[in-house]
């Protein structure tokens, strides 16, 4: 099942002599449980891509249909919610709040869902210990490394079921065994039925993806893996 899909988007900015293409008439469909990498040089356009697919910047052209509802029909709130419920986002920092324990971080995510504070406590609480990081959950950030941060960060972009993790380079600041464990718990997201689109330039980490995407100047320049094409 289709729960992303890209169609046809483009996004210009500026105009005139000014006018930059970032991104040229690009469509991607990504399913339930599946784990698309996007790779391409420095300003192809696929952190653009990202910001399109999570619905934080709109197209120029074409549409954006997160299962199967167009973004751009929604209003302010309509579309609020839908990515609120939907989509979850890790970037290369965790930006975790500091004063909340990695508990309390995850918990705030299903609280602004509308979860009562004892409820979403116990549902973050169980969610850190499914992904291996029940020993952290009262630890404030800044005790925390940079690995265990960030696996937080993840947990708290899939809480509430979300359908859609989106990842832009969130093993950037972290060494290799580290940046590794992050990209299993990335393909446990999947296996629990989550769509993953990972933005890297780590050919190892890509290498964890069912397929992986390339952008070129703001095109797709070609895909590999079994649902290629």
């Amino acid at each position: 099942m289709t729960v992303l899909e890209i169609d046809r988007a483009g996004r210009v900015f500026g105009s005139g002599h000014l006018r930059v293409v970032a991104l040229d008439n690009v469509s991607l469909r990504v399913s339930a449980g599946e784990f698309v990498a996007v790779m391409g040089p420095s300003g192809s356009g696929k952190s653009t891509l990202l910001r399109l697919a999570g619905g934080l910047d709109r197209p120029t052209s074409g549409r954006i249909l997160l299962a199967g509802r167009d973004l751009a029909v929604l209003d302010v709130a309509g579309l609020a919610q839908a990515l609120r419920r939907e989509i979850g986002f890790v970037f290369q920092e965790a930006n975790l709040l500091a004063s909340l324990t990695a508990a309390e971080n995850v918990a705030l995510a299903l609280e602004l869902d509308g979860v009562r504070p004892k409820a979403a406590m116990a549902g973050a609480r169980g969610l850190l210990d499914s992904l291996g990081l029940g020993a952290v959950g009262g630890r404030f950030p800044g005790q925390l490394s940079g690995g265990e941060q960030q696996r937080v960060a993840i947990a708290r972009a899939v809480a509430g079921g979300r359908s859609v993790l989106l990842a832009d380079e969130p093993t950037g600041a972290l060494d290799a065994l580290t940046g590794e464990s992050v990209m299993g718990l990335l393909r446990q997201r999947c296996a629990a039925g989550c769509a993953v689109v990972l933005v890297t330039h780590n050919v190892r980490h890509a290498a964890w993806a069912d397929r992986v995407v390339f952008l070129n100047d703001g095109r797709l320049a070609g895909a590999t893996g079994p649902t290629a094409g």
